[in-house]
């Protein structure tokens, strides 16, 4: 069955940005002018996918304001002639069909995706985590779909980590089947090195079988008290085929502060209209830098 719908989990608390966090969400802090999650609902809507379901929760408000008409605003930019970001405005208030319903405590991702069941109903679905933009020439959702339209059954986004960020993710025991496929036998939450069985850790996007929410449900907290989605996975793979697919482009993890400022440069450094004055910028202050 074709994937028709999308859900975006962004309720948790955002803690690895913390003071910023406090009064906004995580997921609209901006990379240069656009809210981090705008960049996940264009990868959704460029894969072809245009129902989308975002899990929210208390304080998060300022994503529906986002997506939604700013009609005072679109009045004044028409009136002071800013055609260019009037017509930017209404494209994102009408870009997709986005849904929201409210996790009243985060307990976890897997207890977030478990909010879905309603609006997902027994197709498979697409999540993608606010956390994670990839970027390709080929959106990584895309590739996901063509991989589940081949194959079926469930499909989760994976890549190689360095021997240090190991213990950060969760990690797939499999064997490859194809060209940047493999079929996963297990999955370990968080291991140690020596503990893990491979280094392809699981990215935040997933394709999942309606299954999974009946898992869920038999799923006891794990990890921090919390529902994971790993554990629900555990169980899936022993009914249903999951695979691992190595996306091509490149993944920044903007819920931390490292990934966020990578994101930010790298993403400046494409911008026509700012590009030449802040690499003029950065070669100014980099220069005399020394690394201690």
């Amino acid at each position: 069955m074709k994937v028709r719908k999308a859900v975006i989990p962004a309720a948790g608390y955002g803690t690895r940005f913390l003071p910023a966090t406090k009064a906004q969400p995580k997921e609209m802090i901006p990379i240069i002018d656009k809210p981090t999650i705008q960049y996940i609902v264009e990868e959704i809507l460029d894969a072809g996918i245009t129902e989308i379901l975002i899990i929210t929760g208390r304080g998060k408000r300022a994503m529906e304001d986002h997506f939604d008409r700013a009609l005072e605003l679109e009045m004044h930019l028409a009136q002071s002639g800013k055609t260019d970001l009037l017509e930017e405005v209404r494209r994102i208030s009408e870009m997709a069909n986005i849904h929201y319903v409210r996790q009243k405590e985060p307990r976890g991702l897997g207890h977030a995706v478990w909010f879905a069941q309603a609006f997902v109903s027994e197709e498979p679905f697409a999540v993608l985590l606010g956390d994670d933009i990839v970027r390709s020439e080929v959106p990584c959702l895309r590739q996901m779909l063509d991989v589940h339209e081949e194959l079926g059954g469930n499909v989760i986004a994976i890549q190689e980590v360095a021997d240090e960020d190991v213990s950060k993710y969760g990690i797939i025991a499999g064997e490859q089947v194809a060209p940047r496929v493999w079929r996963i036998h297990d999955l370990v939450e968080k291991p140690s090195l020596a503990e893990a069985p491979s280094r392809l850790a699981v990215m935040g996007r997933y394709i999942l079988q309606p299954r999974i929410f009946a898992l869920l449900e038999q799923t006891p907290p794990g990890a921090g008290g919390e529902i994971q989605l790993t554990d629900a996975l555990r169980a899936l793979v022993r009914e249903q085929p999951l695979y691992g697919y190595a996306f091509h482009g490149r993944r920044y993890d903007v819920g931390s502060k490292l990934g966020y400022l990578k994101a930010t440069v790298e993403f400046a450094l494409e911008r026509e209209d700012i590009r030449r004055e802040f690499l003029e910028y950065l070669a100014s202050i980099v220069a005399p830098v020394h690394l201690h």
